[in-house]
């Protein structure tokens, strides 16, 4: 079968390997849509933490079961999956916690991902695609990260919720705080975004990070109060730590974004706020069946975030472009028919 391989920071090779044979516990899915994330992204530049190469990326991943062990699914169905392997004994699984397993293998990142015609999962990680597309199915997991965010933050109806950075996870982000009630403040630094936020998810405040009077902003939009809770979606060093200054006293600050660098910031500032700093790290099923649940209900269109699309033989080609700003890109998407 055919893959593409990043064998170092800023190259891809394409590759023959032997197709995946069904083991115990396993499923085979045949790949149809690979999305491209931030995490692909970062791989390629060299900036991911937790990453080794070479690496077959790819984890945002819908396609057509083939072979499986397992019952409850039938073959020649759509599916997707959760790329988060867990061991299911450590602390965090038997808490319920799968998604921050403390040997977990994420599909792409710690092991080879779907950048190839077949992938080898476990049977316990597939969830049936309910109708949806392929197209569809492959924005489930980062709608998932954005979904887990807001539920890490316990977004309440009415509350002002600031979600920095309005790429594809923002985005996603936005969206189920919208659907959590929240009066949403999109910041971002391209104009571009700010304006998608506006124009396709109906974000009623947008706010450019490079203006002087960005705090005087949050203040006036929040009659003063600043935003109970924020949420990071950047990766940016500079952006979380500066996020610090716009708290709420008694607001939560989530970080979805990860970023190699340490957190900086105003002990006494942040204690006189008692607020609450919080991680987010992956997603559980719950926030995928949500996410699959608001697909079908209408609350979620997924299909507003795919801006380009390309066949698996111009990945390689093309894949430089989605890291200039100036390319548009907000989901680029890999379409793997034959």
């Amino acid at each position: 079968m055919k893959t593409l391989v990043c064998t170092t920071p800023g190259n891809f090779e394409y590759s023959q390997r032997e197709k995946p044979v069904l083991t115990p516990g396993n499923a085979v899915i045949k790949i149809r849509r690979i999305g491209i994330c931030g995490t692909d992204l970062h791989a390629f530049e060299g900036t991911q933490p937790f990453f080794n190469y070479p690496r077959i990326l790819g984890h945002e991943l819908s396609g057509e079961l083939v072979e499986i062990d397992g019952e409850g699914f039938a073959i020649g169905e759509a599916v997707t999956f959760i790329p988060y392997f867990n061991c299911g004994k450590c602390i965090a699984c038997r808490s319920g916690k799968s998604n921050c397993c403390t040997s977990i293998q994420v599909c792409g990142v710690h092991i080879d991902g779907g950048m190839a015609e077949y992938l080898s999962v476990p049977a316990k990680s597939l969830l049936h695609g309910e109708g949806l597309s392929f197209e569809e199915l492959a924005l489930v997991e980062p709608l998932a990260i954005g979904a887990h965010g807001v539920k890490r933050a316990a977004v309440k109806a009415g509350e002002f919720v600031l979600v920095i950075g309005a790429g594809p996870i923002g985005l996603g982000t936005m969206e189920f705080a919208r659907i959590a009630g929240g009066k949403l403040i999109a910041l971002d630094i391209n104009e571009e975004r700010l304006a998608f936020c506006k124009e396709k998810l109906k974000v009623a405040y947008t706010i450019n990070a490079t203006a002087e009077n960005v705090l005087a902003q949050l203040q006036e939009i929040t009659g003063g109060d600043m935003p109970t809770v924020i949420i990071d979606a950047t990766g940016s060093q500079k952006a979380i730590n500066n996020a610090f200054q716009y708290l709420a006293h008694g607001a939560r600050y989530v970080l979805i974004g990860l970023q190699k660098g340490d957190l900086n910031f105003s002990h006494p500032e942040f204690h006189k706020r008692e607020a609450t700093l919080m991680s987010s790290r992956n997603a559980d099923r719950e926030d995928f069946e949500l996410v699959i649940r608001s697909m079908k209900n209408g609350d979620v269109n997924p299909a507003t975030y795919i801006t380009h699309v390309v066949s698996f033989d111009q990945v390689k080609d093309e894949f430089a472009s989605w890291l200039n700003p100036e390319s548009g890109v907000i989901k680029a998407m890999v379409k793997m028919d034959v």
